[in-house]
C-alpha cells in the first residue's frame, strides 16, 4: 500500500497547460504536487504514492475520469477527489457523484475556490486521520 503524505496533490489532465497553471498555482500554496496527462499515468503513480486530494480531468482520451475515479475508488476511499471539465453540458454533476467525485470544477476555473477547496479537504483528511 503506497504511504501518505500530507499537503500532496494529484492533478490529472490530458492539457500540458492545464497541468503546468493548476501545479504552479498549487506549488505557490505549499502544497506538493504531482500531475499525469491521462489514467494510465495517474494510476502508476497512486502505485507509488498516496494523494489526499486529487483533481482529475472528464474528459479525456483512452480512459476518461469517471472511469479513472471509479478505479480509484475500488482500492482507495480516502482520497477527496473533484472532478474538473470544460463541458459542463456533456458530464453531470450526478453522474459524477456516483463515480465516487466529491466535488465538480468547470473551467474556466474560479482559482480561489480552488485553493478553498484543496485547503477544505485537508482539514478534512486531517481530522479523519486523528
Amino acid at each position: 500500500m503506497p504511504k501518505t503524505t500530507q499537503r500532496k496533490i494529484l492533478i490529472v489532465d490530458d492539457s500540458p497547460l492545464i497541468l503546468e497553471t493548476l501545479a504552479d498555482m498549487f506549488r505557490k500554496e505549499g502544497y506538493t504536487v504531482a500531475t499525469a496527462p491521462g489514467a494510465a499515468d495517474a494510476l502508476e503513480l497512486l502505485s507509488k504514492e498516496a494523494y489526499p486530494v486529487m483533481f482529475i480531468d472528464l474528459d479525456m482520451p483512452e480512459t476518461g475520469g469517471q472511469e479513472l475515479c471509479r478505479r480509484i475508488r475500488s482500492t482507495m476511499p480516502e482520497p477527496r477527489i473533484f472532478a474538473i471539465t470544460a463541458y459542463p453540458s456533456k458530464y453531470e454533476f450526478s453522474e459524477c457523484v456516483r463515480a465516487g467525485f466529491d466535488g465538480y470544477f468547470t473551467k474556466p476555473f474560479n482559482k480561489k475556490l480552488l485553493l478553498t477547496t484543496a485547503r477544505q479537504a485537508f482539514k478534512e483528511s486531517t481530522a479523519k486521520s486523528r
